[in-house]
């Protein structure tokens, strides 16, 4: 990560935030310093001020975007105005923050610009990225409705179809849309991610289609979209349910005969492009209410996986939580961190509304939270340790039904086994699991 900010205490203030989390980073005082270090190291991010000695932030993402098209550019001012941070994403800037209001999202932020980063750079530079670790034996899990999802996810990846994606928030659909790209001829080619609630309805169409020189003020250069971005390969649309009725139109297009026009252009132009499409909403009663189109609709669902939520998988958890342990402990230099019986109990009677998303920052938060490795649960988030304290989860039918879960996440979901290790009978184990609405493993 990159810092460009010619007050130097600012410079030093984020550089020990960002480092905490792990990241490498540089710092310069000008823009003509900043690019110098740009040239000479492999920089992903650059977070540069908007009021520079020499240049101007916004102007400056655009030398930043010619040198190195794969870094990501954040800029921060401290008098933000809206014709700025227009002009800073037309620029290539992938976010513009006002001084003050970046504490809460500026690290978050950061991951998402860095996973941006690490796409374009394996896809527009190498032109040959190796996707074998998004490939669906990557995919944690084993329980039935997850195995369901991927044996579906398998076949179409084969083809050219359109894809739409179904799930709860966190549920993993980016992760399956680059696991079908990873299983496809495209592999070799771009995938390239755009998440549709993060623009406004004219940058979208600008992000998307690109635009020509002249455009509108500030446009002073023809800019690829990014479907001309993605030929050849994958475009993955995410929260397509956020997408303005005007701008599906002009996707139906694409979705059609291959065919768009840039901003401010006159020109049809053609790509070859593979879509994938997630939401976490009812996109047929949306179509239905003429929230979205039907037609567009009708071509997204041309075929439809839906992702279970992690309430629904619970065999999952276990498996899940180890994992992202092990990631989040060697990130903190622990040698061995383990995760207790009561306290994996807990995580898998928890009703995970956030899904895997919410599942991984907890384990980020125990380990963070943790006495040199030893986890805690008091160090759980208030909700999930509250929900295992509650009175009523101390009552004789409560503890029976954890039991009952706990050996079937212990069997994965083998109920003669989980009968045999109970001691009762397979008929009496079914009558419990219909009487505690136990979900199906």
């Amino acid at each position: 990560m990159l810092i460009i900010d010619d007050e130097k205490k600012i410079c030093s203030l984020l550089s020990r935030i960002i480092e905490l989390e792990g990241f490498k980073t540089l710092q310069a005082n000008t823009g003509k310093d900043g690019l110098k270090l740009l040239k000479n190291n492999d920089v992903r991010i650059v977070i540069s001020d908007v009021k520079l000695p020499d240049v101007n932030g916004v102007e400056l993402v655009k030398e930043i975007k010619l040198l190195k098209p794969y870094v990501e550019v954040i800029n921060l001012t401290a008098y933000g105005t809206i014709s700025d941070g227009v002009l800073a994403m037309k620029n290539g800037a992938f976010d513009y923050l006002v001084k003050g209001d970046d504490n809460d999202k500026i690290i978050p932020l950061l991951y998402k610009a860095m996973e941006k980063s690490d796409f374009r750079q394996r896809n527009g530079s190498t032109g040959n990225p190796e996707w074998t670790k998004y490939r669906f034996e990557t995919i944690i899990g084993e329980s039935k409705a997850l195995k369901v999802a991927i044996e579906l996810a398998k076949k179409v990846s084969k083809s050219d179809a359109t894809v739409l994606l179904l799930g709860e928030t966190g549920t993993g659909k980016e992760v399956f849309a680059q696991s079908i790209h990873a299983e496809s001829a495209r592999s070799g080619k771009p995938f390239v991610a755009l998440n549709c609630s993060g623009f406004s309805p004219d940058l979208l169409e600008s992000e998307l289609f690109g635009y020509k020189a002249g455009a509108f003020t500030g446009a002073n250069k023809d800019k690829k979209g990014l479907l001309e971005e993605a030929n050849g390969g994958t475009l993955f649309l995410d929260e397509i349910g956020e997408m303005n009725l005007d701008l599906q139109a002009k996707l139906l297009r694409v979705l059609e005969n291959q065919n768009f026009i840039k901003v401010g252009d006159t020109i049809s132009r053609q790509v070859n492009v593979r879509i994938l499409a997630a939401t976490n909403k009812d996109l047929k009663k949306d179509a239905e209410q003429g929230k979205f189109r039907q037609d567009l609709y009708y071509r997204l669902s041309v075929f439809t996986i839906n992702l279970p939520p992690l309430r629904e998988r619970k065999t999952d958890i276990p498996q899940l939580a180890k994992h992202y342990l092990k990631t989040f402990a060697q990130k903190m230099s622990y040698s061995e961190v383990k995760l207790d019986e009561d306290l994996l109990t807990i995580l898998v009677a928890y009703d995970w509304k956030g899904n895997i998303r919410e599942l991984k920052n907890v384990m980020e938060r125990l380990v963070i939270l943790s006495d040199n490795g030893r986890l805690s649960r008091a160090a759980l988030p208030p909700e999930i340790f509250e929900s295992a304290t509650a009175p009523d989860n101390f009552s004789l039918q409560q503890i029976e039904k954890q039991h009952i879960q706990k050996m079937l996440v212990y069997t994965r979901g083998n109920k003669t086994e989980t009968s045999r290790l109970l001691g009762i009978g397979l008929t009496t184990l079914y009558r419990k699991i219909e009487e505690y609405q136990i979900k199906e493993i």
